[in-house]
């Protein structure tokens, strides 16, 4: 049995520094790691790449021969992975015997909540391989200082849980970067806002991580069938509380 990560994510959100820093740290404790990458349009990568898709197919030689932009492109290259899902596995397979594996994938997000051919070519790996993997899904912290992109995130987040049906965990990047980007909004009133749309079931909750955390259990007479996604949205606030009561200042928590 092979165990490893999918890194994914938007483009910018750290992937491929995520995997780099990873294999250093799973080297240091002793595993031995293989990073695949599979991003036809990373030409610079930091670690050293145990297979790479640029072997077998670039996404410049596409865009030229196929006049495709870089969308489209990328979706091509999944796609003559997955026709030649093979040399893949003849890749893999003399790593799978003793080998942690981190997949650097590209961020194009349609590869992974409504495109087939990613989910695919997985799906034949955890077969051929018996590989168990889990899908680490990276988001700019920076989406944190506005409820909309916030939202949106969670909202491609579980997009992508839906799709790939992997075991998944969201993890908001560049953390330490997030006193750069100004004051965050009130997690509070984000709360409020979703809380007016479905009837202020939620008004009497004080503005704390501790009672952000107690809604997803917490007993109400809301219709649940009825609102499942505003459920769903309100069950992950208690995250951005917590991020906002470690790294906001103190005169920032305040207002």
């Amino acid at each position: 049995m092979v165990f490893g990560q999918i890194v994914i994510g938007p483009p910018g959100s750290g992937k491929t520094t995520y995997c780099n820093g990873m294999s250093q740290f799973l080297s240091l404790i002793g595993r031995k790691v293989a990073v695949v990458n599979l991003d036809p349009a990373n030409d610079a990568l930091p670690y050293e790449c145990a297979v790479n898709i640029e072997e077998l197919i670039k996404l410049e030689v596409v865009m030229a021969e196929c006049s495709l932009g870089p969308n489209g492109g990328l979706l091509h290259c999944m796609e003559y992975l997955e026709k030649n899902i093979d040399w893949l596995e003849a890749k893999l397979k003399p790593l799978s015997k003793d080998h942690y594996f981190l997949f650097d994938f590209p961020g194009q997000v349609e590869l992974f909540f409504n495109h087939d051919s990613t989910k695919k070519v997985l799906t034949k790996l955890t077969k051929s391989l018996n590989l168990r993997l889990t899908a680490v899904q990276l988001i700019d912290s920076v989406l944190c200082t506005d409820p909309g992109n916030y939202v949106s995130a969670l909202l491609l987040s579980l997009s992508t849980m839906l799709h790939m049906e992997l075991p998944h965990i969201n993890v908001l990047s560049k953390i330490d970067l997030i006193g750069n980007y100004g004051k965050l909004e009130s997690v509070g009133e984000l709360v409020k806002l979703i809380d007016k749309s479905n009837g202020y079931i939620f008004a009497g909750i004080d503005a704390s991580v501790v009672e952000y955390s107690k809604i997803s259990v917490r007993q109400t007479d809301w219709e649940y069938n009825r609102y499942p996604l505003a459920l769903n949205i309100l069950n992950h606030l208690f995250t951005v509380a917590a991020v906002q009561e470690k790294y906001m200042k103190d005169e920032d928590t305040e207002d």
